[in-house]
């Protein structure tokens, strides 16, 4: 291909085959080293594309193992949060029994106070019926003390009824005094049932003050309950998501390597097209040499070295003149394999 008919002693259709000839071996020189050129750009694309995929496939490696990480550490939160949640649910169950209790504790300390209340008036009552009796033996002994007089006025007819008058003075005189003293009990039964009602009162008070704040911590438990499960149902949202981008990043590392195989393909078929174009020898006087594709994440191809090739002989250059017969039966196939082609 480095060679040409420079020969001037062709005239006719010969002139015309030489300069075909020429013609097509420039142009396949042309092609050839358009050919070489690209290969040479195949190549290092080749190299490049390799050295991207095996960075890029690192790459989506570690991130693979990250997601699988972090897939780990959110399924630890996940059982972390599934926990709270069963607690929060099992407070909430606690808390409900609680104010349930509370409520009831308050029902009864109500139904203590109605109680004491009832214990107040009726001992009201009776320490009003106790200063009745006692008016009535206070009467009785005045009624007693006038008849003694009127049996003294009697004289000895009124010695019998005076023992009488005597006995029944006697008499409210004990209930007089056991008036007095039923009166200082029931006092005192009243002031305690006032002070137990009080008493009672307050706990009432705190009992409902207990149940207001129970119902508090009972809504509040249902909140943190309603907001775990939230949370719970967020969380498996994250999970699934993760899930899904580990099973992406698995894919796409699978991609990866086939794309860094087949980039290391394409570096071998570029250096296997250039070994192939080494058999021609084209013009500038150098032969084409397959790049040795590196080892490494950066693949570099390098650029073929030039062989310096021998001038050609006197014989290539100026060819031996024919004898006439053979020379014009040589234009004759010439001629028809001009026409052939």
């Amino acid at each position: 291909m480095r060679y040409k008919i420079t020969h001037g002693g062709y005239a006719g259709t010969f002139r015309e085959i030489k300069q075909a000839l020429n013609a097509t071996v420039e142009k396949l020189v042309e092609t050839v080293h358009g050919i070489m050129e690209a290969t040479d750009t195949v190549g290092t694309a080749a190299a490049e594309i390799s050295s991207g995929s095996h960075d890029l496939s690192q790459r989506t490696e570690q991130q693979a193992s990250n997601l699988e990480e972090t897939a780990a550490s959110m399924e630890q939160i996940t059982g972390a949060v599934k926990q709270n949640t069963d607690n929060a649910n099992n407070a909430k169950n606690i808390a409900s029994g609680a104010n349930q209790i509370a409520m009831e504790g308050g029902q009864v300390a109500d139904q203590a106070v109605s109680a004491m209340r009832d214990i107040e008036t009726s001992s009201q009552k009776i320490a009003d019926i106790i200063g009745v009796i006692d008016e009535i033996a206070f009467q009785t002994n005045l009624l007693a003390l006038n008849a003694a007089v009127e049996a003294a006025r009697a004289g000895e007819a009124g010695k019998g009824f005076a023992v009488v008058a005597q006995e029944v003075r006697s008499l409210a005189g004990r209930s007089a005094s056991a008036s007095k003293e039923i009166k200082a009990l029931i006092s005192d039964s009243v002031a305690q049932v006032k002070s137990g009602a009080e008493l009672v009162n307050k706990a009432g008070e705190t009992l409902r003050d207990i149940v207001g704040q129970v119902g508090k911590v009972n809504a509040l438990m249902n909140d943190i309950a309603a907001a775990s499960v939230e949370q719970s149902s967020g969380i498996e949202e994250i999970n699934n998501a993760i899930a899904q981008m580990d099973s992406m990043t698995q894919q796409n590392a699978a991609l990866v390597e086939e794309n860094t195989a087949a980039a290391g393909s394409l570096v071998e078929q570029s250096k296997r097209l250039e070994e192939m174009m080494q058999f021609f020898k084209v013009g500038d006087g150098q032969a084409r040499k397959a790049a040795p594709a590196t080892h490494s994440t950066t693949m570099v191809v390098k650029k073929p070295v030039g062989a310096r090739v021998a001038p050609p002989s006197a014989r290539e250059q100026a060819p031996a003149k024919m004898p006439a017969a053979m020379k014009k039966q040589a234009n004759g196939h010439a001629d028809a394999e001009w026409k052939e082609f």
